[in-house]
């Protein structure tokens, strides 16, 4: 067979029948294409343990498939799809060339099949179309198909005949803006990040870079402005533009009214502020002084208002008008202009620790055991025992040794790249495992106050109503965040959340009931 093959590479096949987005649905593959068939093997190919074939004269369809931001389970990131019958087989090569070798390929060979889509999806079907939410399988595809190209490129401009060369030439339509060359996206570092590994590039909080690729949800590759080119942490960057409010060291954006309170007061300078979204969806200028004449401190909460004129403009004061947030914010500054106070010391990022990142660096899943140092025991567990410790004697860690015969070692380590994909504010992160030996080793980010369970009972009737309600406010983002991702926890309790030095609850121990 190897002499017909057109192509022959080892890439990850999705099962097609079962519904759950487990890894281990996820399996490698030897996929050899010939002029007639594409079939798949478990193991190399002359050994012939065929897994799959299909013929090509039924294929109806083969094309990329956009991801949408999506988490992708497995080691390859770029996925197409063969359409054949009613059923959808989905591939995932290692890089963009190699898809789009395929892609071609296949297209080239199916050309000339009578029942070719006209159609199709462009995003992956998961209880319903993610590109345009039909909920029918076979529904028409939402998307024009092109038999002769990829969507990942553009389309090379067609071969002119001898007979159009002797013609003068047609004139030209006028340019298409969707085949212009994307403009470089440009980003503004939030905070400081110093890469762990060679591949990584460090960054600086308030310089630019340049996007080059969106590697997944939690890693891109960047440039700086001295060329060099690196990993950094999609969660330590955003977009630079007029309108985007998370360049400013004063926005916040997901702290609720009671933990704006608490930052300001902890703070305790006159005039600080911070500008966050509230619950009706208006931005709120929350603003402390202590400079009240009875001695005393408040807190006021300002919202920013629109006028209902065009072009919209904002305001704190109805005799200030501004044409943007921003501009709002440095009149305020340095004028009072109704405010109890004028707008002194942004309470935010500078005074903040950076969030965590989706594994120390970008597909580094599996940690050296060298590398860690143990420290004091923080509790134990049906899993195992949990110690404090540092990974490279500077980044404090909880590492978590998984007792021997507690779970399914090889399910639980395929599901742990996983995990480690999932990063939100409120889960506790999981930066890699050590599998190299017994036991295995799960190194997570350090909850300092422990878990939510004796975190309750130390502070028994010390809790407002406002603190209830934001403990259940972070378990809800959790939660809200792993079912957006098709993740189920099996096992929420007090005692798998955990609680942050500035008293942040994040929810912990996701997947692993699944394994124990």
């Amino acid at each position: 067979m190897s002499f017909e093959a057109i192509l022959e590479e080892t890439l990850i096949k999705r099962s097609q029948q079962k519904k759950r987005t487990s890894p281990l649905n996820y399996k490698e593959r030897v996929f050899v294409l010939t002029k007639s068939r594409l079939t798949y093997y478990e193991g190399r190919a002359e050994k012939k343990f065929r897994k799959g074939s299909i013929d090509l004269q039924r294929v109806r369809c083969v094309e990329i498939v956009r991801n949408g931001g999506l988490v992708i389970p497995c080691e390859n990131k770029y996925p197409f799809q063969v359409v054949y019958d009613t059923n959808t087989l989905y591939i995932f090569a290692p890089s963009n060339e190699s898809r789009s070798a395929w892609v071609q390929n296949m297209k080239e060979e199916i050309k000339n099949n009578p029942q070719i889509v006209t159609k199709f999806h462009p995003q992956f079907w998961q209880g319903e179309w993610l590109c345009c939410g039909q909920e029918d399988k076979l529904a028409l595809g939402c998307e024009e198909y092109n038999l002769f190209g990829d969507i990942s490129r553009k389309p090379l401009p067609p071969i002119p005949s001898a007979e159009s060369k002797s013609r003068r030439p047609l004139p030209q339509p006028p340019p298409n803006e969707e085949e212009e060359e994307p403009k470089e996206e440009v980003v503004i570092a939030l905070y400081d990040f110093e890469g762990a590994e060679s591949q990584d590039l460090t960054l600086h909080q308030g310089e630019e870079y340049v996007i080059i690729e969106k590697c997944n949800v939690n890693w891109y590759k960047a440039r700086n402005k001295y060329k060099e080119e690196g990993y950094i942490p999609s969660n330590y960057v955003t977009p630079k533009q007029p309108d985007n409010l998370e360049q400013f060291v004063w926005y916040c954006k997901n702290v609720n009214r009671n933990k704006a309170e608490e930052q300001l007061r902890r703070e305790d300078k006159e005039g600080g502020f911070m500008v966050r979204e509230s619950s009706s969806g208006a931005y709120t200028v929350s603003l402390y002084t202590k400079s009240l004449s009875d001695g005393g401190s408040a807190i006021r909460h300002y919202y920013i208002k629109e006028t209902q004129s065009s072009p919209k403009q904002f305001y704190l004061a109805e005799k200030h008008l501004f044409n943007s947030i921003p501009e709002v914010i440095e009149y305020h500054k340095h004028n009072a202009a109704g405010l109890m106070t004028r707008l002194r010391y942004p309470v935010n990022r500078h005074n903040r620790a950076a969030p965590t990142t989706a594994g120390f660096s970008y597909d580094k899943w599996e940690i050296n055991p060298c590398e860690l140092t143990f420290m004091k025991e923080l509790g134990s567990g049906q899993v195992g025992v949990v110690r404090l410790g540092k990974w490279r004697a500077q980044h404090k860690v909880a590492i978590k040794a998984i007792r021997e015969g507690a779970m399914s070692e090889e399910d639980f380590i395929e599901e742990a790249k996983v995990m480690m994909s999932l990063s939100h504010p409120k889960l506790v992160q999981l930066y890699g495992v050590c599998t190299q030996q017994r036991p295995i080793y799960l190194v997570t980010e350090f909850m300092e106050l422990g878990c939510l369970l004796n975190y309750i009972r130390q502070r028994r009737g010390s809790f407002s109503p406002q603190n209830l309600l934001s403990i259940c406010h972070d378990v809800s983002q959790g939660m809200q965040y792993l079912e957006a991702n098709r993740f189920l926890h099996r096992d929420l309790a007090a005692r798998n959340c955990l609680v942050s030095d500035s008293h942040v609850v994040k929810v912990s121990d996701f997947g692993m009931a699944r394994n124990i």
